[in-house]
């Protein structure tokens, strides 16, 4: 299964919600779907939605914490973690039980600490706060294969900022899901951003 690196951050989604967003978010071109573990039932949302949706999407897990967090999610069958953090030990876990791994980093620290214990990919966060000049000088030392992802502040209007520096892709948190949107108003804002990534990709 090929994905667009944009990863659709639904913070605050209900059980009830979970399938109809996702599969909205599925037809609209966004197939890496991430449900925080601070969101209501978290886990229940990802079952429901990795049983709906599993031949067409990849459902993981955000705001990971902790070892039995990861073990949670494999079990309610998501395929990918999410951590705001540079957390060894839940990097570890999410590659011994054969998901990937993206770690929050914020400095090469992070991120070195980060790619030695195995992530897949590296989550830049918030990346509002560095910035495309921190990105960029941060990408200068990393390996050029290690995928990386702008979170915390991208939106479409913003993505050729964080090409320009190098960055794979995006997590999009409440420009594309709010507790209360529609799943009309998702799919047209999942839209948008997929075309904006695709313009952007292409450059």
């Amino acid at each position: 299964m090929t994905h667009r690196h944009i990863i659709a951050i639904l913070r605050g989604i209900t059980n009830e919600e979970a399938v109809p967003v996702c599969t909205a978010l599925v037809e609209s071109g966004i197939t890496l779907i991430e449900v925080p573990l601070n969101s209501p039932n978290a886990t229940e949302s990802i079952a429901r939605a990795a049983k709906a949706l599993s031949d067409r999407a990849d459902i993981g897990a955000g705001t990971v914490l902790s070892e039995e967090d990861v073990r949670a999610v494999s079990a309610a069958g998501g395929t990918f973690i999410v951590s705001p953090d540079t957390n060894e030990a839940v990097i570890a876990e999410t590659v011994r039980l054969g998901m990937k791994s993206y770690p929050g980093v914020f400095s090469p620290s992070d991120a070195f600490k980060a790619i030695r214990t195995g992530a897949s990919g590296l989550k830049f966060f918030p990346a509002e706060v560095l910035g495309s000049k921190g990105i960029k000088a941060m990408k200068a030392v990393l390996p050029p294969d290690m995928p990386t992802y702008a979170v915390g502040g991208a939106n479409p209007d913003n993505f050729d900022e964080f090409f320009a520096v190098g960055c794979t892709g995006f997590g999009l948190g409440t420009y594309i899901f709010k507790p209360g949107m529609s799943v009309a108003e998702v799919a047209e804002r999942a839209a948008t951003a997929v075309a904006a990534y695709d313009k952007g990709a292409k450059a």
